[in-house]
């Protein structure tokens, strides 16, 4: 799996004009899932994000974790996260997992951080989704299961 993780002050996601997810303080979460993840990546990234440490302490160091801060998670899929653009100007999706594969470990994915106490909202799996955010720092951490 791989994870792109903003620090935001406020996102929210919409499907068909309507708002289907919305936070505060906290993460947007894009989600890439490959042909090869299983449950052991989902349960090490969702450890890895839960005790990540990026948000500031009141000296300005980033020290707290977003359960520290009160903060919630606007989880987006995103199959493009695994873009091989080696070859050509257009990019090959083939190292993404198929939908049929894909939304049972996303839908866990987002599960597991619900219940380690964190508020998470979503988009919609397969749809064209508008995510706006406003970053905050700006904050981007790009983690990879397979690259701990």
């Amino acid at each position: 799996m791989r994870l792109v993780i903003q620090r935001v002050t406020e996102a929210q996601v919409k499907v068909n004009g309507e708002i289907k997810g919305s936070i505060e303080t906290g993460m947007v979460v894009l989600v890439g899932i490959c042909h090869s993840d299983t449950e052991e990546d989902i349960n090490y990234l969702v450890r890895k994000v839960k005790n990540m440490r990026i948000f500031e302490d009141n000296e300005g160091k980033m020290n707290l974790s977003l359960a520290q801060v009160g903060g919630s998670i606007l989880s987006i899929s995103q199959f493009t996260l695994y873009a091989d653009t080696k070859k050509g100007n257009r990019p090959s999706f083939v190292d993404a997992a198929r939908p049929d594969q894909a939304i049972p470990l996303y839908e866990k994915f987002n599960y597991a951080l619900s219940s380690e106490g964190i508020n998470v909202q979503t988009g919609r799996f397969g749809e064209d989704m508008k995510v706006s955010l406003l970053n905050d720092g700006p904050v981007t951490i790009v983690m990879d299961s397979k690259n701990k």
